[in-house]
Formats: structure tokens, sequence, C-alpha cells
């Protein structure tokens, strides 16, 4: 397996793989979206409430807070075990209203492990109205709840692009391309760079665009797209990492047969 960078800016990395099947791109995409474990809150105590808002429901909110993640400063929790300062991080919440609550608002046990988002708003209080609470939050995966997941990963098959700019059908058609990939009235190869472009200029005419694919298909573009618990280049990491590892116990599984 080859990759090479295409673009990387804050949060998104989009990189090519060559040489491997769908299905195994396909289950990258999956272990890191499902496979890699960063932090959420996963249980709530409510000392007070007399918000307008259930128990319930404030729970939810602050389980889909996303937080920075220490990854290799956490373990991850056993069922049935005690929270520890090894598996868990401790956020503590007190304010009274009117006032609206907002991530920033919940102090955390651990300054490695924040609100990625500090202006979401949690919940509003009116007058003399209180809220108090305490909250742990593991790590966990993305399979178990959506509230772990990593990052959105996403690939699609690279095509072979061809642009002919002197066709004499170009006139005719040229107001049929989508805005995003023309330069004074030109057809620019490079900007046809998304799924939703390639598929918005196949077959509008194949003599001025004409969009071809590997087959089989062995070459991909791949973006990740972190919620902010981890560097992209990092679920990477760590998704290549436990894939390895399961691969490993699956050959060990195998001789054992």
């Amino acid at each position: 397996m080859k990759l090479e960078l295409v673009k990387k800016k804050k949060g998104k990395i989009t990189f090519e793989v060559k040489g491997e099947s769908p299905g195994y791109v396909n289950t990258l995409r999956r272990v890191f979206m499902s496979e890699v474990p960063v932090m959420a809150i996963s249980t709530v105590e409510f000392k007070k409430n007399s918000s307008a808002m259930y128990d319930e429901m404030i729970a939810h909110r602050l389980g889909l807070v996303v937080l920075k993640t220490d990854v290799d400063g956490y373990n991850l929790p056993v069922s049935g075990a005690e929270e520890s300062s090894a598996t868990h991080v401790t956020f503590t919440l007190k304010a009274t209203g009117p006032k609206t609550i907002y991530a920033s608002d919940l102090k955390s046990n651990d300054s490695k492990v924040v609100p990625i988002y500090p202006e979401t708003i949690i919940l509003k209080l009116f007058d003399k109205q209180e809220i108090e609470l305490s909250a742990s939050a593991c790590l966990g995966f993305g399979r178990d709840h959506i509230k772990w997941s990593s990052c959105l990963a996403s690939y699609y098959y690279k095509p072979k692009i061809t642009v002919n700019n002197k066709s004499p059908a170009l006139a005719e058609f040229i107001d049929k391309y989508p805005s995003q990939v023309k330069t004074k009235g030109q057809i620019d190869a490079e900007k046809i760079d998304s799924p939703e472009l390639i598929d918005a200029c196949k077959d509008i005419n194949n003599d001025i665009v004409k969009i071809d694919y590997e087959n089989p298909h062995t070459e991909f573009v791949f973006t990740i797209e972190s919620w902010g618990q981890l560097s992209p280049e990092k679920i990477v990491e760590e998704g290549v990492t436990i894939y390895n590892a399961q691969l490993d116990e699956f050959k060990k599984l195998l001789k054992d047969i």
C-alpha cells in the first residue's frame, strides 16, 4: 500500500491510497470511525436541577460535548470495575440563573481533557433556577455510541480525468458544468476534486470532460475529518495500530483451529 498526501488543514486531511482493494480501504474507514477510542461523558449525577429541562436531556447533551482526548494518558475502563483517575475524568457544574450554560462552564479535573468547542450551549437557566452536577468521562468506541466516534472518514475511487478545452462543443456545453471547475471560460481538471464535482461533470460531454476509473479499483482518495478529540494524523496512527493488532489476533485464531 502506498500513501500520498493530497491536502491538509486543521482538523482534516486528504490522501491517496494506492495498491489496495476496496474491501481493505473500507475496513480502514470503519476502524477510524468506530475503533479509535476517544473521551466522552458517560455518567452524570445531578444534585440540583430546577431548570426547564429533564435530567435525561441534559445528560444526553453533556454526552455529546466534544472533549479533547489524551488517548495515551488514560486506560479503557473495564466493565464492572470502579472508576479511577486512570480511566475517568471528572467534570463539575454549578450555576444559578438567569444564565446561559456553555460547555466552557464545565470544570475538568484534568486540563488536558476539556471541551473543544467551549461555546456549545448546554441549557438556559431563568431567574433563580439552579443546576449542580458531577459528570464522569472515559474512553470509548464509536461502535458503542456516536459520542465516542473520533471522525468522519470517507473515500472515493480515484478517477482519471481528461479535459479537452479545444473541443468544438465547449461553447455549447460550458454552462452545464459547475462554476467551481471553470476558470476564464475553460474547464480546470484540478478543480474536479470531490465526489460531488466528479458526478456533476460526468457524462455531460465526453469530448470535453471524460472520467474513467481503473478496473479493478486499486486507487482511492481518502479523507478524514476529525470532530476535534484527536488530530487526523493521530487517528490514522491509532487506527492502523488497532487494525494491525486485530489482524494479528485473527491469524492466531486461524492457527488454533
